[in-house]
This record gives C-alpha cells, sequence and structure tokens, in this order.
C-alpha cells in the first residue's frame, strides 16, 4: 500500500513539474520576440561583398554629394534664395533618410543579419519620419515654384526667409510626428511566431506579417495602408495642382527662350519628384496586393536607395548655377593646394 501511495505521489509530482514547464514554454511562446533576422539577403558571401561594395560606394556618393550641395548653397551668397534653401534642406534629410537604413545594410550584408526589436522601432520610425518630412518639403517646393512663376512680383514680398524656415520646419514637425502612434501601437504587438522578417529593412507591412495576434495584426496594416495612403495622395495632389498652374502660365509665354528658362527652375523638382513618388506608390498604394519578395525589395531599393542616389545628380548636373558655384570652388582649392 504504502509503495502504491509513494508511486503515485512521485507521477503526480513529475506530472506537476511536467505542466509547469510547459506552461513556461508556452509563456515563453507568447512573448514578445528579442529579435529579427532579415531574409532578403544574400547568403552567398561572393554575393554579399559584391553588394556590399555597390551598396558602400552609393551611401558615400549620397553622403557626400549632399554635403556639397549644403556648403555650396551655405558658401555662395547669390545661392541665398528660398529655392537653394529648400535644395539644401532636401539635401540635409537625404543624408538622415538613408542613413536610417543603408549602414544597416552593409552590415548585416558582412555580419549576422538580424536586428534587435527596439532596433527595428527605431529604424522604421527615423526611416519614415525622414521620408515623410521629405514628401512635405518637396510639396512645400512645388508651393515656391508655383509663386515664383505664378506670382513673381508678390514672390519676394510672400516667400521670404522666414516663411521658408517655418516651412521647413512645419514639414519635419509633421515628418516626425506622423509615424509616432504608428510605431507606439506595433511597438505593443506580440511576436511569438517567426521572427524571419522578409525584407532589406524593418518596414511596417514586413513587420505587422509577423504579430501573432492576427485580427490586431490585419486591423493595424489597413490603417497603416489608408495613412499612407492620405499622405501620398494629399502631397501628389497637391504637388500636381501647382504644377498645372506652373504650367499653364508657362505656355502663356511668348519667347521660346523664356518658356525653357522658366522650366527649368522646375525640372529637378519636378524629377525628384517622380522618381522618388513612383516607388513609394508601388509600396504603399497596393493595399490587398503582394508582391513577391524580389519586387518587395527591388521597389524598396528604388526609393529607399536609388532616388536618393540620383538626387544630388539631378540637383548639381541639372542645374547651371550649383555646377557653376562646384566649379568655382574646385578651382579655387587647386589654387590653394597647387
Amino acid at each position: 500500500m504504502m509503495s502504491s501511495r509513494h508511486r503515485l505521489e512521485s507521477l503526480s509530482a513529475i506530472g506537476f513539474e511536467n505542466l509547469i514547464s510547459y506552461l513556461e514554454m508556452e509563456n515563453a511562446n507568447q512573448t514578445t520576440a528579442h529579435e529579427f533576422i532579415f531574409s532578403a539577403f544574400p547568403y552567398s558571401w561572393r554575393d554579399s561583398v559584391i553588394c556590399f561594395v555597390i551598396l558602400l560606394f552609393i551611401y558615400a556618393f549620397i553622403v557626400v554629394g549632399n554635403v556639397v550641395i549644403i556648403t555650396v548653397v551655405q558658401l555662395n551668397i547669390h545661392l541665398h534664395t528660398p529655392m537653394y534653401f529648400f535644395i539644401s534642406a532636401l539635401s540635409f534629410l537625404e543624408i538622415w533618410y538613408t542613413t536610417a537604413t543603408i549602414p544597416k545594410m552593409l552590415s548585416c550584408l558582412l555580419r549576422e543579419k538580424s536586428i534587435s526589436l527596439n532596433g527595428c522601432l527605431l529604424q522604421m520610425y527615423f526611416f519614415h519620419s525622414t521620408g515623410i518630412s521629405e514628401v512635405c518639403l518637396l510639396t512645400a517646393m512645388a508651393f515656391d515654384r508655383y509663386l515664383a512663376i505664378c506670382s513673381p512680383l508678390h514672390y519676394p514680398t510672400v516667400m521670404t526667409s522666414k516663411l521658408c524656415v517655418w516651412l521647413t520646419l512645419g514639414c519635419c514637425v509633421c515628418g516626425f510626428a506622423t509615424p509616432l502612434p504608428e510605431i507606439a501601437w506595433i511597438s505593443t504587438l506580440p511576436f511569438c511566431g517567426s521572427n524571419h522578417l522578409e525584407h532589406i529593412f524593418c518596414d511596417f507591412l514586413p513587420v505587422l506579417r509577423l504579430a501573432c495576434t492576427d485580427t490586431q495584426a490585419i486591423l493595424m496594416i489597413q490603417v497603416v495602408d489608408v495613412v499612407h495612403a492620405v499622405e501620398i495622395i494629399t502631397a501628389v495632389m497637391l504637388i500636381f495642382m501647382s504644377y498645372i498652374g506652373i504650367v499653364a502660365v508657362i505656355l502663356r509665354i511668348r519667347s521660346t527662350e523664356g518658356r525653357r528658362k522658366a522650366f527649368s527652375t522646375c525640372i529637378s523638382h519636378l524629377t525628384v519628384f517622380l522618381l522618388f513618388f513612383g516607388s513609394v506608390a508601388l509600396m504603399y498604394l497596393r493595399f490587398s496586393a503582394t508582391y513577391s519578395l524580389f519586387w518587395d525589395t527591388a521597389i524598396a531599393l528604388a526609393f529607399a536607395v536609388v532616388s536618393p542616389f540620383f538626387n544630388p545628380i539631378i540637383y548639381s548636373l541639372r542645374n547651371k548655377e550649383i555646377k557653376e558655384a562646384i566649379k568655382k570652388h574646385m578651382s579655387q582649392a587647386n589654387i590653394f593646394f597647387s
């Protein structure tokens, strides 16, 4: 009798311990993942090194090119105009926009392809805050070009340096405030399933797909889609309306040289706008549509890497005044070092 009783007690103890272990494992599975692993990077060492070299060159070009534009605008008094003020502000944002993602991409190409949860949230926040700030600034630049061409007599009194500063600050405040609710909401979600992030950097939709609360994640995806759609469509409509007015005025100019000169002041901004918004719209205006990992990665590279790469080229090579200012400072540097 005693031995049977002891056996039952020991079995009960073992069962209780197993139950505790099971509950602990279930609790661990329901806790938030501490890191995500990027699965869109090449795993071949040779491919990773090639991608690293190309991406490093692009990032260095972006930083150096934008620093040159900012420096040239600051050093040349005749470039202290609203248009060049906005161009230098855009260059400043471009540096931080690319810095939010590219250095981590470079690190993932040569080291472990992972990022902590907090690091992922910070990357999403700074990438989207600087990106939205750029969207707002491109809209302000369209407004500036509209005033300069459609109301040239009122332009100096309306577009003052004080207004330029306030518009730029407003763009940054809007950019850095808009993603905060989304980031705060995502930070409360549990990630208890796979931690393999099918992307090259942390973005809303790839991260939300890993959340283990299906209903809440689906609702969040829909909210994010609507927010992004409102942001993009509003900016596109404002810029589109500005250029309708600009084109209408340019077409009324009688001389061919006058039309060419008027349109040349807008072509750089229009090119940047089309390049940036085209790829952004493909990524954030798709709603329920899904792309393959290859196309997701290609589109992300288009607006996160390729578009910022071309911006310094567009604003320097297509702008006569900036080209002349760069040549002037380069000749002065050659005389100084010779």
